[in-house]
């Protein structure tokens, strides 16, 4: 759900659910590393409701589309993590002779 001006798409609130700090605080810190963005935040309306709404400045482009495009730079850094650490453990087990499992 999305909660802005019908005549400023720049600055916009969005409400998730079934969510929490996990996710808010990574596309927050994220959203923050963009040049388009003045200014993103999050807050948790009450600590017994799965939501965050997180706020969205930019210096023109729609939040919308920012928003989207930093769920997209996060989820490219998670899988960037996700394949080093991969080829960590593979390396470790191949230079160590051990076996450890991994999903």
């Amino acid at each position: 759900m999305e909660h802005g001006s019908a005549t400023d798409s720049s600055s916009s609130t969005f409400s998730l659910m079934d969510e929490d700090h996990t996710l808010a605080n990574s596309v927050r810190y994220t959203l923050n590393q963009d040049p388009r963005v003045i200014f993103c935040g999050y807050s948790i309306p009450h600590p017994s409701e799965n939501k965050v709404n997180i706020r969205v400045q930019t210096t023109g482009d729609p939040a919308k589309d920012v928003l989207k495009d930093g769920f997209q730079n996060l989820m490219v850094m998670c899988q960037h993590v996700r394949s080093t650490f991969g080829k960590a453990v593979d390396d470790f087990k191949s230079s160590e002779g051990m076996k450890i499992d991994t999903p």
